[in-house]
């Protein structure tokens, strides 16, 4: 095992050098710590967590919080690439992750408990119901949080700009000739609310009018409730010529129904998701979608908590808003006539 002190005599530095920066003090010149680091990395230095844990008072351990209603887990589209960018993050700055799950040992503890069971140095939080009562004692807890998707009171929030990308795919799919256009949207949720809002306000802009049998609400990443609801627009005696979906997952289902009646996108129907998951990108047609910066919101997620935990007097608790990027695909036509 490679130790400090050799380092130390790679570096023709002290030590005590060594030992600053690789534990990440202040009181070190950058280019020493980069040196230093760097040279670690290249004997294939391994601290010894027991004794940088008794040393810093903290276990570089950090809670991930994730609960949807489908019970996906890692295979949640979304998600899952949220999550990679956080672990590479938390990684390369010395820390793991552990899934906080509200079970120790078999016995059903809350969230807050399982945080203090496992030692967390603090939480990240997504996709899961921000209200529920134990979600809530974790968020007004001592434990630092960061959430994802959702604005809390004193804390951190990661979020989507929603606003922002529900403006670009609407202008998009006006400025292809829809007028008559319909919306699958989410259950009723923070995220939900400011996708519809802005989806009305900006067809509102030009002077459209959505009726409310337009519009459909649904469960996220739900492929059977989107095709039920594409159903239901495409029976209308004046059925819509465009349906954005609240994500990508449930434009498959609409894009199941729709063929299904033996009608063709975007020829007889045009459609567009949300997300920008990798299976837009590979049917045919190529999805319209407004992909989500997911490498982003990640990394940040991970530094934002992190500094929150080494640095808590002078972090900023505030909201960081990450924009996303319209994908046009092939699943939205060209209307001639408006």
């Amino acid at each position: 095992m490679v130790s400090m002190k050799e380092i130390a005599n790679k570096c023709n530095v002290s030590i005590a050098s060594v030992s600053k920066a690789l534990n990440g003090y202040s009181d070190i010149g950058e280019e020493t710590r980069n040196l230093i680091v760097k040279t670690a990395a290249e004997m294939g230095y391994l601290p010894n967590s027991s004794a940088r844990t008794l040393k810093t008072k903290r276990s570089y351990n950090l809670g991930v919080l994730f609960v949807d209603d489908a019970q996906s887990g890692l295979t949640h589209d979304y998600f899952n690439h949220v999550l990679e960018s956080f672990k590479r993050t938390a990684e390369a700055k010395g820390y793991d992750i552990t899934f906080t799950s509200g079970n120790v040992s078999g016995q059903k503890t809350n969230y807050y408990e399982h945080c203090k069971y496992r030692g967390v140095d603090g939480v990240v939080i997504a996709c899961i119901d921000f209200y529920a009562p134990e979600v809530q004692e974790l968020i007004r807890s001592d434990i630092p949080v960061v959430t994802i998707d959702h604005v809390c009171d004193g804390r951190i929030a990661i979020v989507s700009n929603n606003s922002q990308g529900m403006e670009e795919l609407v202008n998009y799919v006006y400025g292809k000739g829809h007028r008559r256009i319909a919306y699958i949207h989410g259950e009723d949720s923070s995220v939900t609310r400011v996708r519809l809002a802005c989806f009305h306000r900006t067809l509102q802009k030009y002077g459209v009018s959505v009726p409310d049998y337009y519009l459909k609400a649904v469960s996220y990443r739900d492929a059977d409730q989107a095709a039920i609801a594409t159903g239901q627009l495409l029976n209308l005696k004046e059925p819509p010529t465009c349906i954005l979906y609240p994500d990508d997952v449930s434009a498959i289902g609409g894009i199941n129904e729709i063929r299904e009646r033996c009608l063709r996108i975007p020829e007889d129907i045009s459609i567009a998701g949300y997300d920008g998951i990798s299976i837009a990108k590979i049917i045919e047609p190529k999805l319209t979608t407004l992909c989500q910066d997911t490498q982003t919101i990640g990394r940040m997620a991970a530094e934002k908590l992190i500094d929150l935990i080494e640095q808590p007097k002078t972090t900023l608790i505030d909201k960081y808003t990450v924009d996303g990027t319209l994908f046009q695909g092939g699943s939205v036509k060209e209307l001639r006539c408006r």
